[in-house]
Parts: C-alpha cells; sequence; structure tokens
C-alpha cells in the first residue's frame, strides 16, 4: 500500500510502493524471453484477461510475483517492470546537522533569536533544552539575512513544532512496524548499476514539434488510443491526448528512447504553448494537481530546466479544465514569495478559494530528516496550497455530500526519490475527500498514474524504461 500509516496528523507513504503496484505488466503475444517484442513506434499488447481494477480506490492491491511471469514462444505472454529501488536507497542525511543543532533540534519547545542587521551582521540561534539549559550558536561566518530569508525564518517559527511534532509520531509508527529501519540496521547505499541523468530530450521535442505542419482540427483525432500493434507516429503523440485504456502497461518510442505506459492513463506531451488538444478531450475534472516549474535563481545558474513567470502560470486554462468544486493542489517551493503569489493572486485569479496548507516531509530510511530542519536555506519539507474552484453550487454541494472537509494541515511523510522533482503520489491522501471514480489532472507532471491524465512537456521523463528493472523467471 502507498499509506504505510496514517495519523491524525497526516501520513507515512511509500512512494515506491505506489509506482509498483500501478501495473507494469506487459501482455504480449510473443513476448521474447527477458525483453519486450519490438516495434517501431509503439508496443501495444490489447487487453489481455487481468485483475486490475478501474478504479482508483483499488491500486494498492497485490501485484504478481516473478513466478507469474509466462515466457512461452507462440503464446500470450507477461513481463513485469518494477521501478529501481536504488532511487529510494536514502540511508543518510544529505547534510546533517551539526551536534549542537541536534541537540536543540529534537526539543519539541525551540525559542529562537535572530538578529541579523548591517551593524552586527550576525545571525545567532538559542533554544531551551529538557533541563533549563541554554545553547546558543554563533556561526563563524558573518552572515546578514535578506527580506526572502527573514519571511522564509517567520513562515518556519509558525509552522517548525507541527511539522516536527507531527513527523516524530509518524516516524515512530515507521520503526514500531519496520518500515523504518534505525540506523544500526541501516543497509549501505547500493549504487552499483544505478543510471545517472537520462537524457530523453522530451522539451526538446515538444519545441520541435512547434515546427510540425499546422493540423485541421476538424479532421484531427483528439484522442490516440493505445489498443493495437499499429506504429504511431511521433507527431501524433505531440498532438492529441494519448490514452492507455487496457488493463496492461504499453511501451511508446519516441527518438528511439522507450517509455512504459501504465494501465488506465492518459498523457498530453506538449509545452504550455500548445495545451489546446487538453481542452479538446472535453473532460472536467474533480482534481487538479499542480507543480509549476518556478522561477528561482538556482534554476537560473544551472540551466537545468526551464522556468515560468508567474504571469505564466496564471494564463494556465484551470477554469476551463474544472469540474464544479474541483479541488486544486500546488506545490509551492520555500519562497514565500510564491507562496504569496499563490494564495493572493494565483487562486483568486482562477476563482479557487484557498482552503489549507500542507507539508511534504522528506526523511531517510532511519526516519531522520534529509536536511537539518532549521537550516537558513533548503529544508526537509514542501508546501502544497490545497483549494477549491467556486461557483455551480447547487452541483457543488451535491458533490461534497459525505466527504470529509480538507483538513488545514496535514503531514505527508516519505522517503523521497533521488530523482530530481519526483514528487511522492497524492492519490490515496486524497482519496478520502473525495468521492469515488473522479477524473484527476496533474499539470506540469513527469510521470504517469493509473486512473489520471498528465500533462506536461516532460510528462514521461520517470516511465523512462532505464528507470525500471525486467523481473526475469528464476
Amino acid at each position: 500500500m502507498s499509506v504505510v500509516h496514517r495519523l491524525t496528523v497526516g501520513w507515512l507513504v511509500d512512494h515506491l510502493s505506489f509506482i509498483n503496484h500501478c501495473g507494469y505488466e506487459i501482455c504480449d503475444s510473443y513476448a521474447y524471453p527477458g525483453a519486450v517484442t519490438p516495434h517501431t513506434s509503439v508496443t501495444s499488447t490489447g487487453d489481455c484477461n487481468s485483475n486490475f481494477p478501474a478504479s482508483s480506490s483499488s491500486r494498492d492491491g497485490p501485484i504478481p510475483g516473478p513466478g507469474d511471469e509466462i515466457e512461452t514462444e507462440g503464446k500470450p505472454a507477461k513481463v513485469r517492470y518494477v521501478f529501481r529501488e536504488e532511487f529510494f536507497d536514502i540511508s543518510k542525511p544529505h547534510i546533517a546537522a551539526a551536534p549542537e543543532e541536534q541537540l536543540w533540534q529534537g526539543c519539541p519547545e525551540v525559542s529562537r533569536t535572530i538578529k541579523a542587521n548591517s551593524n552586527t551582521e550576525q545571525y545567532q540561534e538559542g533554544a531551551k533544552s529538557g533541563i533549563g539549559d541554554s545553547v546558543t550558536i554563533k556561526h563563524k561566518r558573518k552572515y546578514v539575512l535578506n527580506q526572502g530569508e527573514l519571511d522564509a525564518l517567520e513562515y518556519h517559527s509558525k509552522i517548525r513544532k507541527l511539522i516536527w511534532e507531527g513527523t516524530s509520531h509518524l516516524v515512530q509508527e515507521g520503526l514500531k512496524s519496520g518500515f523504518l529501519h534505525p540506523i544500526t540496521a541501516q543497509l549501505s547505499c547500493r549504487k552499483d548499476g544505478v543510471p545517472g541523468h537520462i537524457v530523453c530530450g522530451l522539451a526538446e521535442l515538444c519545441e520541435m514539434a512547434k515546427q510540425f505542419p499546422a493540423v485541421n482540427e476538424s479532421d484531427h483525432q483528439a484522442v490516440h488510443v493505445l489498443d493495437d500493434e499499429t506504429p504511431v507516429p511521433e507527431q501524433d503523440l505531440l498532438s492529441c491526448v494519448t490514452e492507455n485504456i487496457s488493463n496492461w502497461a504499453k511501451i511508446v518510442v519516441l527518438m528511439g528512447q522507450k517509455y512504459l505506459v501504465p494501465p488506465k492513463s492518459s498523457f498530453l506531451l506538449s509545452d504550455i504553448s500548445c495545451l489546446q488538444p487538453l481542452l479538446n478531450y472535453k473532460k472536467k475534472y474533480d482534481v487538479i494537481v499542480i507543480d509549476p516549474p518556478w522561477e528561482n535563481k538556482s534554476v537560473k545558474r544551472s540551466n537545468r530546466y526551464s522556468y515560468l513567470y508567474s504571469w505564466q502560470i496564471k494564463q494556465i486554462p484551470v477554469p476551463a479544465l474544472a469540474a464544479p468544486n474541483c479541488l486544486v493542489v500546488t506545490w509551492v517551493t520555500n519562497r514565500q514569495k510564491h507562496l504569496r503569489f499563490v494564495k493572493d493572486e494565483l487562486y483568486p485569479h482562477w476563482s479557487v478559494k484557498t482552503l489549507a496548507e500542507w507539508h511534504w516531509v522528506k526523511i531517510t530510511r532511519a526516519g531522520e530528516f534529509v536536511l537539518p530542519l532549521d537550516s537558513l536555506h533548503k529544508k526537509p519539507y514542501e508546501v502544497l496550497v490545497l483549494g477549491r474552484v467556486q461557483g455551480g453550487e447547487e452541483e457543488a454541494l451535491r458533490k461534497t455530500e459525505d466527504v470529509p472537509p480538507i483538513p488545514e494541515h496535514k503531514l505527508i511523510v516519505s522517503i523521497p526519490c533521488s530523482l530530481h522533482s519526483h514528487k511522492p503520489p497524492l492519490t490515496a491522501v486524497l482519496a478520502e475527500f473525495m468521492k469515488p471514480d473522479v477524473e484527476c489532472l496533474e499539470l506540469f507532471a513527469r510521470n504517469l498514474q493509473p486512473g489520471w491524465t498528465s500533462w506536461g512537456n516532460e510528462v514521461l521523463k520517470f516511465q523512462h524504461i532505464d528507470y525500471f528493472t525486467l523481473l526475469q523467471n528464476e
């Protein structure tokens, strides 16, 4: 199950388990031992009999074991892929807290004094231990906090206790159940054979697609269904929504690279200037999750991926995609500028009422924060802002009958993926506050989920076959 423990404060989530329960089995008429039947553009396997449920509420069912694989020449066969667990082998913090910081970091009651001005050019932190002693930390390097850092510190001071205490409770449950392991029981990190950054060129392909000849929308199909073995031209994959309506995974090939498409999923590979195919899809969504490429200095310096300005994010046609009372969830970096923008500008622009702020907390397999909780810069948590689309009150009331209200604060605690921006799944945690069989959409997605429509210019990035392992028969 993706939710390992559920407490009042939130959830301890197993991201890896969620991926591997998505059903990455491929059923093929003539599967080759140890490999997948090669096709020029799309490996489409047809519908073999399967018990994989179409509804979102049953995705945590058992996945078949390696012994269930059949590789008999000339007969229906199936192979199974699993996500490489090395990417979740986070055994040690990325940056460990200094010993004196660890002393006061573990105290639920923390008094912190910030002195930062042009005269002293010092940063001091004070904390009281459980026996009344005080610890003062003076950094050797003089440091002046800018306004953004001061805003971040003020925000952190408000939510710190919730983060610390809630995470502690969930970690204790994880240690008791054996999902998390104390440091003494940790295995060494496995680095052999772990692929590094896979250059798949999806964003570049989307940019190239703008040069394709314009298609006549009246003659062009709005949806392509992966239901036969006919190769799909790359132009079709870039100009309409692609669906896998079967109970089995499929493989699509773009520029010679293979990507796994889970069952009951759909996607549009395009950049923000080519969203029309998603609107042509004619679906209204009850849940919309957004992970914008926020502008920041490190992104500009690294040139790792493109970013959008705030005015560009406001142009996303969320009102045209949202069903009445749609739940909108936006991932926000720890910059207060972005958080204020979402709550004060973006959501009002979309007629969305802010309901809650949740936090995703990243921990190691031993239950430690991956970064010091009180780090001045990067934090071991990220923010999610939840809101609901306003309007259509009658239908909205009907949709919220017997559905619990969104809590003002919750924690999602998980071992993060080491791949940059591979966010934890929200399917199971949001299901508690939605009716069954709702339509779900993720914008700026980098991976696919059963039961969801996903859009982005790197929407298949983490579906690359090299991130998965093909299980073999014993």
